[in-house]
């Protein structure tokens, strides 16, 4: 993985604006994604997006590192039942979160950084509702302190 952590975006008036990492499909949940930036939707400036071929090859490291990298949270949108790599990719996505998560709270950190959610081709709304929503619990948060 080779996302760096630049300057942290700023809201109006200095306002936190926490960094996202979306680990993103690049057959299914990448185009919902692209339709949401060309719809013109609206959702936090920290959004980064790195595209895979499937979600279930995600390493849990890779998610810590994200937080060591200065992200304040990481989103994975995956192709739920519609991976066209394995037929399991949704069970196998869940538990790399899920380990993921468990390492998180070993670092006295919040679980609830990390969040996953399928994302399909066409899914440009719920996509910024859940940047939307996943940004504002994160300000909610604070800034992530890696430990």
């Amino acid at each position: 993985m080779t996302a760096h952590a630049t300057a942290e975006p700023e809201g109006t008036a200095g306002t936190f604006v926490p960094r996202i990492l979306v680990f993103s499909t690049n057959t299914i949940s990448d185009p919902g994604i692209d339709l949401a930036g060309s719809a013109h939707f609206h959702y936090s400036p920290g959004v980064n997006v790195i595209g895979l071929p499937c979600t279930s090859g995600i390493r849990p490291s890779w998610i810590l590192h994200a937080f060591e990298s200065g992200f304040d949270g990481v989103f994975v949108a995956t192709d739920g039942e519609e991976c066209s790599y394995l037929h399991d990719c949704a069970k196998r996505s869940n538990a790399v979160v899920q380990r993921a998560q468990k390492a998180l709270k070993e670092r006295g950190m919040d679980a609830g950084r990390i969040r996953v959610a399928a994302i399909c081709s066409v899914c440009a709304e719920p996509f910024t509702k859940h940047m939307v929503t996943f940004s504002a619990a994160l300000v909610a948060m604070g800034p992530a302190k890696a430990g």
